[in-house]
């Protein structure tokens, strides 16, 4: 066990995370904390641009570890072991006074582990709770040998902690609450999203692999609506880096959409549609605080289905259905996910149906079950991390 730093030098903060979404995270959280503690706070650990902009020289690129699907991941899995040691080993070098984990659970958590077994002193903070709500709620009272506080981005979570008798858990708030301007549409969008021929989005995922499985059942999907006189304008936001992908996946569909590229065209997209068929994911709760009603899809391999239906103990997977509380979304997932079933249910939600009408009223809820008062999701956070800071300093 290596001694703590004396109390007057900088704080040392090492944070890890492994995914873009998490990267976003810390970066907000290192520029929160620097605003509080000036030039005294070093920061240290694994990150991607967002994180190298707040100064932190990564460990690693994360790249290395966007992996997906079963076969993948054993794939690489000397090199994930590999990496996991590698960093644990890091954080014990740097003996920090705080390590953040943020998201990407199955490395995050491996992490954590190591370092609490050679280092109990050093607090560990967890932001992003693993869905323990979902699947394996064994984890979170696992999660209390080494985890001492987790903060959560959905508002349900602290509770679902209390009754899994997991560490303390506080609802911090999901970044997307900071960003209702760039969703909610002005007058001339509203105008639009209201008029016919009526803009309708797809979103197949963002990763290739989702898009592998997603875009030619989609494709049938729009032509079944085509071929019923469903009339729409159609619209696919994604990402440069996954604009081959898309371009050879949209090649056989019967009705070409217009592609937007990236976040910004991506939330213009959204202020002015009437609906979406989306991929479960973040993204339904980022069309539904939009106020785009939706149906959902998802399909992954015979394998990986196979595991995750067993495993999944909650009545709905998608984000919008769990913090409102109601399935006012379809989900359709792996058989269910047919042209037939999709463009059935696509067809209510571009009417004004009972279904969509539905989704509306639930929607307008969000404001008021999501609000973290006048703090922002990153300033809570990092009252979490200082008070763990004075804590920890307070027992050396």
């Amino acid at each position: 066990m290596q001694a703590r730093a004396p109390a007057n030098v900088a704080r040392k903060i090492f944070l890890i995370a492994t995914e873009e979404s998490g990267d976003r995270l810390g970066a907000s959280l290192m520029k929160v904390l620097r605003q509080r503690l000036g030039g005294a706070v070093r920061f240290e650990g694994i990150g991607g641009q967002a994180m190298a902009r707040e100064g932190l020289v990564s460990l690693f690129p994360i790249e290395r570890l966007s992996i997906m699907g079963l076969a993948a991941v054993v794939k690489q899995l000397p090199m994930i072991l590999r990496h996991i040691r590698e960093t644990a080993a890091a954080v014990m070098h740097a003996s920090p006074d705080v390590l953040v984990i943020i998201d990407s659970p199955d490395f995050t958590h491996r992490v954590a582990r190591r370092v609490r077994a050679k280092d109990p002193a050093i607090p560990i903070i967890d932001y992003v709770s693993p869905s323990v709500w979902a699947w394996r709620p064994g984890r979170a009272r696992a999660m209390c040998a080494y985890i001492d506080h987790v903060l959560a981005l959905l508002p349900f979570e602290p509770e679902e902690y209390r009754k899994l008798r997991g560490p303390p858990c506080s609802y911090v708030g999901h970044p997307l609450i900071e960003q209702l301007g760039s969703l909610r549409p002005g007058a001339d969008e509203q105008k639009r999203r209201d008029e016919a021929p009526p803009v309708l989005l797809v979103l197949p995922g963002s990763r290739r692999s989702e898009i592998r499985h997603h875009m030619a059942v989609f494709g049938k999907t729009l032509g079944l609506l085509q071929a019923q006189n469903v009339a729409f304008e159609l619209i696919l936001p994604t990402m440069p880096h996954l604009l081959e992908a898309v371009r050879e996946g949209v090649e056989s569909w019967p009705v070409q959409p217009r592609i937007v590229l990236g976040e910004q065209d991506k939330r213009a997209a959204f202020r002015i549609a009437r609906a979406a068929l989306a991929k479960s994911g973040t993204v339904t709760l980022e069309l539904a605080l939009s106020g785009v009603p939706m149906i959902t899809a998802y399909r992954t391999g015979t394998l990986e289905a196979w595991i995750m239906l067993r495993l999944i103990e909650v009545k709905s997977v998608i984000l919008a259905n769990l913090v409102v509380g109601e399935n006012v979304v379809p989900e359709f997932l792996q058989e269910d996910c047919s042209p037939e079933k999709l463009s059935c249910a696509l067809r209510d939600v571009l009417e004004d149906s009972p279904l969509r009408r539905r989704q509306l009223e639930a929607f307008a809820k969000l404001d008021a079950i999501m609000s973290t008062g006048n703090q922002t999701p990153s300033t809570r956070a990092a009252d979490i991390v200082l008070a763990a800071l004075r804590k920890a300093r307070r027992a050396n």
